[in-house]
């Protein structure tokens, strides 16, 4: 009888977590082929570079990694609409998920970063123009980020 390896049990139960993760908080049975490819390369510490076409699931290529590994991820969202409705959609799933932009009064706006702060955040997503300031920097610098993920193509030829 040939045991299995330290690494194969860890890739096994990471496998058996994405699988549960994507199916209680998401309810799909599965991934797409583009997407498994993605989340996998994220869920190893690695980068993933995601281009489909809109409604093919680009933002669940970082969310389940986000939900599986724990932690907070930083999303840069381009429109207040988008992260409105990630936030919203997030947020209907039970997970902790919160929006930084200009439209919040300054009372919200320190709530959602006294939540950022002490992790109790999965989900961050700000605006891009909000990586050119030093005070947004110096806070996050002391977040407990686990990744950061760019939603939309342009934030990266933009920003």
């Amino acid at each position: 009888m040939v045991l299995p390896s330290q690494s194969e049990i860890m890739m096994q139960s990471r496998d058996e977590k994405v699988s549960r993760v994507l199916r209680e908080r998401f309810g799909h049975e599965a991934l797409r082929p583009g997407q498994s490819r993605a989340v996998e390369a994220i869920l190893e510490g690695g980068d993933a570079l995601v281009v489909m076409p809109t409604g093919s699931g680009k933002s669940l290529c970082y969310q389940l990694p986000g939900l599986v590994d724990g932690g907070t991820t930083l999303v840069v969202s381009p429109l207040i609409a988008l992260m409105k409705d990630q936030v919203d959609a997030l947020r209907a799933l039970g997970v902790a998920a919160a929006s930084l932009n200009s439209s919040l009064a300054a009372e919200t706006a320190r709530e959602v970063w006294s939540s950022a702060a002490r992790g109790e955040l999965d989900f961050l997503y700000v605006a891009p123009e909000r990586l050119a300031l030093e005070s947004f920097i110096s806070l996050v610098r002391d977040m407990p980020l686990t990744r950061v993920a760019i939603d939309e193509a342009h934030c990266v030829s933009q920003w």
